[in-house]
């Protein structure tokens, strides 16, 4: 039995993961930018 498709599993797992924090955290990060630049009356 080959080990080969666990490891491809648990690499698209990896990288689905990655790709989804790295997602949350931009767009975390573009409201914030938004609300700071409304406190500060810019845009």
């Amino acid at each position: 039995m080959s080990h080969w498709g666990f490891i491809l599993a648990a690499y698209a797992v990896t990288g689905a993961g990655t790709i989804g924090l790295v997602a949350a955290s931009w767009t975390a990060m573009r409201r914030a930018e938004r609300q700071a630049d409304a406190l500060r009356g810019e845009r």
